[in-house]
């Protein structure tokens, strides 16, 4: 991830959606660096769901950690003999948590646990309410202080966060970090393909917003002339505003 990261920073775009994304990733990499300098890596924890954007943010963390952390045993040996310098191991996992959605996609509880596997992450899944699913998180893993967001602007609740947030007063302690948080649709999936980075098939199939069976169908923006039953790609949806027509809530 910290090569297809390095080479997409380094790779001279002439498309201004690419040139974009470029930005953002460089200021997503500030926010994680940021973060990485007040937290020890068990200290950290992410919000993962499967989900485009916290996709992203995951592939930018992992990055960011690879620049900070030494590689596995074999590479490392390589490094030093090289004279580069040494560094603190890379840690083995990532805390995540995984709140489980009412009436969960099949699709997208198989491309967590796949795309867990690929990432190593450590994840603890919870077939919970999102506030009392974190106090058992917290139970859990008491040393966890913050936790990596997907969130962006325009989602629900995300219009006056900052990159860095504590949890309301009611909440698990814990300090909330959104490196995506001003990231917009397009630029999101344009750094997702230019990199070739997996992601859920519903995505291919119009969905553009993932809840659960009960609130979420292709949003009607991509559905095909001629065909109701049949939608174009996510990616090819343009307008942020548009991103959750297909979810109830």
């Amino acid at each position: 991830m910290r090569d297809k990261v390095d080479a997409f920073l380094a790779e001279e775009m002439t498309a201004p959606l690419l040139r974009r994304a470029q930005e953002q990733v460089r200021i997503s990499v500030q926010v994680v660096d940021e973060a990485l300098e007040r937290y020890r890596p068990e200290e950290i924890s992410i919000s993962y769901n499967g989900g485009k954007d916290c996709l992203v943010m995951l592939i930018v963390l992992l990055a960011c950690y690879a620049r900070r952390y030494s590689p596995p045993k074999s590479v490392a040996g390589a490094n030093l003999q090289n004279g580069a310098p040494k560094l603190p191991p890379f840690p083995e996992t990532l805390h995540s948590v995984y709140i489980v959605s009412a009436d969960p996609f099949a699709e997208v509880d198989d491309f967590v646990e796949k795309s867990s596997a690929m990432y190593h992450l450590d994840v603890a899944r919870f077939t919970l309410p999102m506030k009392k699913g974190l106090e058992v998180f917290k139970a859990q893993n008491p040393s966890v202080r913050a936790i990596f967001v997907g969130t962006r602007r325009t989602d629900p609740h995300g219009e006056k966060l900052k990159h860095f947030d504590p949890t309301d007063a009611g909440w698990p302690d814990f300090m909330r970090i959104h490196p995506v948080i001003d990231w917009h649709y397009t630029e999101i999936w344009a750094f997702t393909r230019h990199l070739d980075i997996p992601y859920c098939c519903l995505y291919d199939q119009g969905y553009t917003s993932l809840g659960g069976r009960r609130d979420t169908l292709p949003n009607p923006r991509l559905k095909k002339q001629g065909d109701e039953r049949d939608f174009r790609p996510a990616y090819e949806l343009i307008e942020d505003d548009e991103e959750r027509l297909g979810r109830y809530k």
